[in-house]
Parts: structure tokens; sequence; C-alpha cells
């Protein structure tokens, strides 16, 4: 990959909005050819990876960055979701309306090893569970693929996306359709009841033969959530990486993206150990984490010696291989959706500020409203679900505001520019940060200064001279702003109830189990744009505070 680099500096307030960065290409987000499947190779996206990034061959290099959506088609019935309550057109085409430009597909690997189950109609599956009410829903919103064979319906939900331009990640959840995941469902590790290897790797090699020709389907992620007693390194190695180079085999089109060990939570054996492939830059790796990845944490734990502490494990266990060259995908997080679950609350605002920094690739769990069938309920509703119960509306709003965003360069709410207030970040102020934590106003020698307590930052000339003009990230999370104002006062960048960025009293800064630190959580987030140029790569610092602030 070849490109200039322009560094910039970003103020992030994590629930609020504030600039969240994403390496911004030229051109925007990638779009897709429109065409269904193709016979023609050379219609297919040609992602590949150019060191930690995912990258269009076809375009010289540019970025692309996968913001994406589990939709969830490994349960009982084998077929993807919400059939039954809209047509599939309808759920394609309301995923792009959300900001995503891509689908985590789940499927069961028996769907493509046994015959039987993947010849078996969507309605003699649904009436093995006794779902008539479902088979109802999907003859009134999906007529056309009520009586097709279940590996057809698979394919033409692949095929609906891919005309919607929405790029498709192929995900082997498990072997026998069901709910995943626990240590004992016979599915967690080569070996298990239904986990036979070499079964495993023909249903994978199917896969990737039988999708080889729609062009929007860029990656095979290989098994989800290795896990059990089973669980050793020597098998992991063997077989992971017979997998990923018979996919590639089959399909070398797509991405590999392989998982790791303790339900994907740790990869950290690869910090010594790489794989061994025949095959270069096609290779990601995939990571999950939820709020109840660490219990009970979030609750019991002051937030920000939690978040600062299960960074520093995540970074331990994964992160490490953005610095070996390799992208990492965070292909499961998400939240219970009704809001009241502090856990997962303080958790997301920590997650927010994690991916914004390291400018990750990633997928929501999930975009499932309600199940067909799950854990011998029907119609169970999904409260982690970006849709409702019946798929027609948000669960909640406020929440694809939130994280949206992560989905597009520049966006979010940022400091204007005759005030302290947060709005549109279509202005720039350029800032350089200097070694001694001063933002400099590119150009002039004004620096961004603490005032008073409970008033707002403002621009200031006595740069360096006064402790009111340095900003450091403090506290385990890192995540607080601390400077020291007029009047001698610690003091950390806050909101107010009027949405404006002021000093105060720096909160929740350790011990104190109850304290919600959010209002203060801020990053500083260098961000980089590239494009393609026909010199080699160089970088320039060239920090901005997105919008502006009146001076003193």
């Amino acid at each position: 990959m070849r490109g200039s680099f322009r560094s910039y500096l970003l103020f992030l307030l994590l629930p609020l909005l504030l600039v969240l960065h994403e390496t911004v290409i030229h051109n925007r987000r990638h779009h897709t050819n429109n065409n269904a499947a193709a016979d023609d190779d050379d219609l297919a996206l040609a992602l590949s990876t150019s060191s930690r990034w995912i990258v269009d061959d076809r375009k010289g290099g540019e970025r692309v960055k996968l913001s994406c959506v589990n939709w969830v088609s490994h349960l009982d019935a084998a077929v993807a979701e919400g059939l039954s309550k809209q047509p599939v057109d309808v759920i394609s085409k309301k995923i792009v309306e959300m900001g995503f430009n891509c689908v985590r597909f789940t499927y069961p690997l028996f769907l493509f090893t046994d015959d039987k189950l993947g010849s078996m109609t969507m309605r003699q599956s649904m009436m093995k569970l006794g779902l008539s009410g479902s088979i109802a829903g999907v003859q009134v919103n999906n007529p056309l693929l009520v009586d097709l064979p279940l590996v057809n319906v698979f394919q033409e939900v692949v095929s609906n996306l891919n005309e919607n331009n929405v790029m498709i990640i192929l995900d082997n959840h498990l072997s026998k359709p069901g709910w995943c995941c626990s240590d004992n469902d016979g599915n967690g590790f080569f070996g298990d009841l239904y986990f036979d290897p070499k079964v495993w790797i023909e249903g994978i090699s199917r896969v990737a033969s039988m999708f080889k020709g729609y062009n929007n389907v860029i990656g095979m992620s290989l098994r989800n959530e290795l896990r059990g007693r089973r669980q050793n390194l020597k098998t992991w190695y063997k077989y992971m990486q017979i997998g990923a180079e018979r996919v590639h085999a089959m399909n070398p089109n797509v991405l590999i993206i392989i998982s790791g060990l303790n339900y994907d939570l740790d990869l950290s054996f690869l910090q010594t150990n790489p794989v061994s492939l025949s095959f270069s830059k096609k290779l990601v790796f995939e990571i999950h984490w939820y709020g109840f990845s660490d219990g009970d944490d979030w609750i019991t734990g002051n937030a920000n010696e939690v978040c600062g502490r299960v960074i520093d494990k995540i970074a331990n266990n994964a992160l490490f291989l953005l610095d070996q060259g390799y992208p990492l995908f965070v292909s499961e997080w998400g939240v219970d959706q009704s809001g009241t679950n502090d856990n997962d609350n303080r958790y997301l605002n920590c997650l927010l500020g994690w991916a914004a920094e390291n400018d990750l690739d990633w997928t929501l769990w999930t975009l499932v409203g309600s199940y067909y069938y799950r854990e011998g309920v029907i119609g169970m509703e999904e409260t982690y679900g970006l849709l409702n119960w019946n798929w027609r509306e948000l669960r909640n709003s406020s929440f694809l505001e939130k994280i949206s965003p992560l989905q597009s360069p520049f966006q979010g709410l940022c400091m204007q520019s005759h005030s302290s207030s947060l709005g549109p970040c279509s202005n720039a102020l350029e800032l350089d940060y200097t070694q001694e934590k001063i933002l400099i106003v590119k150009g002039t020698n004004y620096c961004i200064e603490a005032s008073e307590m409970h008033t707002p930052v403002r621009v200031g000339v006595m740069c360096g001279d006064d402790s009111s003009t340095r900003w450091e990230a403090i506290s385990a999370s890192k995540m607080h702003l601390s400077s020291t104002d007029k009047n001698g006062n610690i003091v950390c960048l806050d909101i107010d109830s009027k949405n404006n960025i002021v000093t105060n009293d720096c909160k929740c800064l350790s011990k104190d189990y109850s304290c919600d630190p959010s209002s203060q959580w801020f990053k500083v987030i260098n961000s980089t744009s590239f494009n393609i140029a026909p010199s080699p790569i160089s970088i320039s610092q060239r920090p901005i505070l997105d919008g502006s602030i009146s001076s003193s």
C-alpha cells in the first residue's frame, strides 16, 4: 500500500458522540458491483491485507473499514432469522440504511455436510420445530423461499445482500444447528461430539467453493468461539492451518479469518509462535468482547480501573497482532439495548474509546430482533438486537446514534467555532499536540487552556508558561483529560447539562464503585488518512480538534 498520511488529534467524548476517527479514504466507503453472483472472478471484491489494514487491491490499496452486523442463521431451523417478519430485501436495505457496510452471516456446518439437512425445505425444517406461525409469516413475506431447500435459502440471502452492495463474511458458528455456546455442547473444539475435524475441513471447503462467484463475499471465518476441555495449542495450530489452506485453495479471493481459544478471547500464544501458511495478505484474526466477558466487574469495580485492567488484558491477548502486521477484527461485541444494564453500559463506553483509538474493524451482535426458536422457546426476543421483536423498528435509536461514529469517518459532536459547546464537525481547528502535552493552534501562538472550575475551556496565549495549557490523560482508563486551572485546581474535561465542554473536579478516578465517570471520558485520537500516491509512505504530525473555540 502506498500513500501519504496526515495525523489528526480528535477529542472523543464516549457517551455523547464526540469525534470518533476512522482512517479516511478519499473515495469514502468502498462501493461494490451491483451484480449478484458472477462467474467472472474479476468482478469479485479483491480485498487483501496490508500490514494491519484491510485494503482494496482494485483501487491501489485503499483501506476498507468493515463496519458489520451479525445476522444469525445457525439456530435450530438452520435458516436466516427474520424471514417470517420482513422480506429479505427489506432487511438487506435496512442494514444499509443503518450505516453498516457488511454482514457476518452465521451458519451451522451440517447445513453443508449433511445432505439430508441441506435438502430439507424451510417449511419442513420449521414444521419439525412446531413453527406454524413462522411458516405463515414466511409465506407472506418471502413466499418464494418457503419451499426452497435450506442450502438454497442461505444462497438467496447471500445473493440479496450481494445485490444491495453489502459485503458478506461467512461464519461457521458451530456444527449442529442450535444456540451457541457452552463448554459441553459438543461443538466447542476439534474432536468434540459434533466437531469432527475431517467433516469440518470438508464443510468449510464446500462453502468456500460454493460462494466463489459471489462478488461481495469477502471473507470466511473458519470457526466461532473454540472452547472446552479439549482445547489445546497443538491441535489448534494443526487444524486451523489446514483449514486456512483448504479455504484459500478453494477460494483465493476471500479473507481468511481465524479465531483463538477460550470463546475467542485469547490469541496470546501468537506472540511467540505465529501461524505458518503458504499464502500471504489474506489473514485476519478475530476476537470477541462483551460486558459479560468480564463477569460483573463493571458494576462491582471502579469503571476506570476495570476499563484499564481489561484493555491491558486485551492488549496482551490480541491487540499485539496490530504491531505484528495483522488486522484484528472484533467480530462480536454488543450490549443489552434496553439501556438498563449498568454492567453493559459502562463496558460500552470503554469499548467505544478503545475501538476508536485503535481504528478496528468490527461486527455488532446482533441484527436479530427475535428468533424463530431458541433454546426451546418459540419467538424469543433478543434484547441485544438492533431491531425490535417484529423486525420493523429500532429497539433503541439512541444506541445506533451512539455507535454511528464508528461506521464512517469524522462524525460525531465537536467543539464549535464561537463557543465551547458540542455540535457538527464540519469545521476544524488544526492543532499540534506537543511532547509537553500542549494543544497548540497550528500556525499561531495560541493554545487550549483550562480557565476556571465549572467554566468552558478556551484559547489562550500563555502556552507552556502556565500549567493550565497542559493536558494529560490520567486515571487507569487513560480517558480523563486533566489540567490545572488558573486558580491551581486540578480539573478534568467534562460535559455540562447544556452540552458544553467545561472543566470540573475529576471524578470517579479510583475506588468508588458506584460512580459513573462517562461524562468525563474523552479520547485523544491520532487519526490518519491516506491516498494512492507514487511515493513511499510519509507521516507528518498535524493534530486537529474538530471545530474551534473562542479565544480569550
